[in-house]
């Protein structure tokens, strides 16, 4: 089997994150978090994935930060799973990967399921990447910058 590069130490930010959940199990974990699954039985019923590679993924998620586990309500002796912040930061994400897979993977008539605005019923605007200004961005219309690196305390003069 292939080892993994590590991208840990990487100056991508599309890299790094990839080590954490760059494999599909782990954002079709965070996906039917969002969905409402909590417990480990419900998500791997529904996903259908082994426990080993589920109870894998979940620490994983855990110990990065995206996931925390708590107590499950009911008083039980069971857990659950639930975003953290640093979890739910990724809806944006998945947004955007839905509406991509949504343009690319499916016939018009083909998608039966869609989100929506829970307030209103409506489906959701598409994502759009705008500048500061407002304008509508395309790939073409960016670059990307290679900023100093980040001045650290140890490196900035003393204040006197």
């Amino acid at each position: 089997m292939v080892k993994r590069i590590s991208h840990k130490a990487s100056c991508c930010p599309i890299a790094r994150p990839l080590d954490v959940i760059g494999d599909g199990w782990s954002l079709l974990i965070v996906r039917d978090i969002f969905d409402g699954l909590h417990r480990f039985g419900e998500l791997q019923k529904n996903l259908g994935v082994a426990k080993n590679i589920l109870a894998a993924r979940l620490r994983n998620l855990v110990e990065h930060g995206i996931l925390e586990t708590a107590p499950v309500a009911d008083g039980s002796e069971y857990q659950e799973y639930l975003l953290t912040a640093k979890g739910r930061g990724l809806f944006p994400l998945l947004v955007a990967l839905r509406q991509w897979g949504e343009d690319y993977f499916f016939d018009d008539n083909e998608i039966g399921v869609h989100l929506v605005d829970r307030k209103r019923g409506q489906p959701i605007k598409r994502l759009e990447l705008r500048a500061q200004d407002g304008r509508l961005l395309a790939a073409e219309d960016t670059l990307v910058s290679h900023a100093p690196p980040k001045a650290t305390a140890a490196s900035q003069p003393a204040k006197k």
